[in-house]
């Protein structure tokens, strides 16, 4: 984990960071000012931007959960010398993260104008088809490098699902993306109709940590500290896991890929075991389940691994990769945020050359057929 890069990279750690080239599946780009969407929004959520802003599901009015020591949650080095925030520069994103660590493929995840938590879902829908154009011209189109997600409110399933009619035909967007902090758990039936359609176009879905979903993020409530809320990511992605898979998700849709971003991994094998333990005890409450839990995770479910946990013993963090499995995890940065994993220290634990291939290129090379 690093929040600040204060040094050059030198030639020998380039080389050995970049033998193998890196597939990063998060990098937050941002948008530089709301004018920037003005040519992808009507002009009536224009308008409706600028006379109402946001209408969000949280109670927080005015504020963000984010600590005023890392503002926008970023690196402090990661403010482009040009102006504007951190991941609004695609010059600058090269020369600091694309270029030195060789991104061969980088994977777009937008967090700006808290896209998922629109209590408002026209404007919702229309912000979020302004940003899935934006990152096509803005980013994708001047670097063929940076992928583009379509993203979806999937709370409103007949927009999100013209939306991602829309943009697949594009044939430009390598995933559909929804928010784990939705109106209700993610394995409800409300929300089948876009996993239905992304197991028929064959687009994995994406579910980054982040966003409002009108709940406490904690089963204990609304917590005190920054640091209780990003704690709840971990919760929140574990809930949802727990959700999809008891709900069926994987056994109704077997073809469907299903990736939690920024979530962690050091929570699956509890996930997991736990499961498996109320299957053996309760499994006339599930018929429709044929499998084990963790069979089902193990099949159908990947994880991106920042922010990876950091266990006093290196031999503990090997286990828990072998307990997840090698061929669950992919290589992601969370660029330009402030826990951002730095690619030649993210592993604290000796890995062969076989599975460092694994994690940092040939599974997301899989699951997202580049």
């Amino acid at each position: 984990m690093s929040d600040v890069i204060d040094r050059p990279m030198l030639d020998q750690e380039k080389t050995a960071a970049t033998r193998l080239k890196i597939i990063d599946c998060d990098i937050h780009p941002s948008i530089h000012a709301h004018s920037d969407l003005n040519e992808f929004l009507p002009k009536r959520w224009q308008q409706h931007l600028k006379e109402y802003g946001s209408h969000l599901r949280t109670p927080y009015i005015g504020t963000t959960p984010y600590p005023r020591s890392s503002p926008l949650i970023a690196r402090r080095d990661a403010w482009p010398p040009t102006g504007g925030v951190p991941g609004s520069d695609l010059d600058f994103m090269r020369k600091q993260h694309l270029d030195p660590f060789d991104v061969e493929f980088g994977i777009l995840q937008v967090l700006d104008l808290f896209i998922f938590s629109q209590q408002n879902l026209e404007f919702g829908a229309a912000i979020q088809r302004a940003i899935n154009d934006w990152q096509l011209a803005f980013w994708a189109h001047r670097d063929p490098r940076l992928k583009a997600s379509i993203l979806v409110g999937q709370d409103g399933s007949d927009l999100g699902l013209a939306e991602i009619e829309r943009c697949a035909k594009t044939g430009e967007y390598i995933q559909i993306n929804v928010s784990p902090r939705a109106n209700e758990p993610l394995g409800r039936r409300r929300y089948w109709p876009i996993y239905e359609r992304a197991q028929e176009l064959d687009l994995p879905l994406g579910i980054h940590v982040g966003g409002y979903g009108g709940h406490a993020p904690t089963g204990g409530g609304w917590p005190s500290y920054y640091c209780e809320e990003h704690q709840s990511n971990a919760h929140t992605v574990a809930s949802n896991l727990t959700s999809l898979v008891l709900e069926g998700v994987p056994e109704r849709f077997p073809k469907l890929k299903i990736v939690f971003i920024e979530g962690g991994f050091g929570w699956i094998p509890a996930t997991m075991w736990r499961m498996d333990q109320h299957f053996e005890r309760f499994r006339s409450e599930v018929p429709h389940l044929k499998r084990r839990p963790s069979e089902y995770v193990k099949q159908h479910f990947w994880f991106t691994t920042q922010p990876i946990d950091e266990p006093d013993e290196a031999r503990h963090l090997r286990q828990l990769i072998e307990w997840v499995g090698i061929d669950r995890l992919l290589f992601s940065s969370d660029y330009p945020h402030w826990d951002y994993d730095d690619a030649r220290y993210a592993f604290k634990t000796p890995l062969t050359e076989a599975e460092r291939r694994k994690i940092f290129n040939s599974n997301a090379r899989a699951v997202y057929k580049f």
